[in-house]
């Protein structure tokens, strides 16, 4: 494992964990930036519950609905609006986990996990001081993602786990790529529309349908910055026609789909996005 492309002149180490599972299980990036290169990001919703450690002697700035806020980590579920990330040196671990995944990592609701960012220490005390420390002190990216893999799997409650249901309900939005209807989810598993509907928000955070229209709009939004036509697009994942694509992109990412594809990626945000897509930018 080793670099990812990354040009010589863009004063990054950017390096990506080997064996990732996106759908079911943990993928991890690590970057540090050479000399004195800051981290500037804007942060959209995505179908994923992202854990952003720095690690580094540096705080992570966090604006978002909630206000402004300095942390040495995080964690975001389905943040409403965008989010700004920045840190005038970053030295940081992001890993991205599945909802379903997640919900045996803590004992805070899905729900209120997608209302805020919760800072690392708040979610998981010393232990993720002793994190940041042990990840500041290794001499190897392999070795941090393994730091990182073991903390994550010590957290885990197995007695605290979603319903076979929900995971099945989840994976098959990802699988269809948002284009399922809750009726049709709900007749797959077994149970009414109203038991899933319960269900389904209380262990992943989101309703079917939203999470349905995040998947949606992750696929929408990828399409986009390839260069396809909104309208291609549109018809591509599954909107009614182009000025519904709009409505989604708008409610999402604050921002319309011309102005997405015209806005200039950064060295780091380049990078991140041949690894997790567009939702980093």
């Amino acid at each position: 494992m080793g670099p990812i492309g990354l040009e010589h002149d863009t004063g990054w180490d950017f390096r990506r964990s080997a064996g990732d599972a996106p759908v079911g299980g943990t993928a991890m990036i690590g970057y540090r930036a050479h000399g004195a290169g800051g981290l500037d990001l804007r942060v959209t919703a995505l179908p994923a519950v992202t854990v952003l450690i720095e690690f580094g002697e540096n705080e992570l700035i966090v604006d978002s609905t909630a206000g402004r806020q300095a942390l040495s980590g995080f964690v975001s579920g389905f943040p409403h609006g965008t989010m700004r990330v920045r840190t005038e040196r970053a030295e940081c671990i992001e890993a991205r986990l599945s909802p379903p995944q997640f919900y045996s990592l803590s004992t805070i609701d899905p729900v209120d996990l997608g209302r805020t960012v919760v800072g690392l220490d708040d979610l998981w005390g010393r232990g993720a001081l002793l994190l940041r420390e042990r990840l500041a002190g290794a001499a190897t990216w392999e070795e941090r993602f393994a730091l990182t893999n073991s903390f994550l799997r010590q957290c885990a409650d197995p007695t605290r786990t979603p319903d076979p249901e929900v995971v099945a309900s989840w994976r098959r939005i990802v699988a269809s790529r948002g284009q399922v209807s809750v009726g049709g989810l709900a007749g797959s598993c077994g149970w009414s529309r109203k038991r899933l509907w319960s269900r389904f928000e209380a262990q992943i955070g989101l309703t079917p349908k939203r999470a349905a229209m995040l998947v949606r709009f992750r696929h929408a939004v990828e399409g986009l910055l390839t260069g396809l036509p909104a309208a291609d697009v549109a018809a591509t994942c599954g909107y009614t026609d182009q000025s519904h694509l709009c409505r989604d992109v708008s409610s999402f990412a604050e921002i319309t789909p011309g102005a997405l594809t015209a806005e200039p990626l950064t060295a780091i945000s380049k990078h991140r996005y041949r690894v997790w897509g567009t939702f980093f930018r």
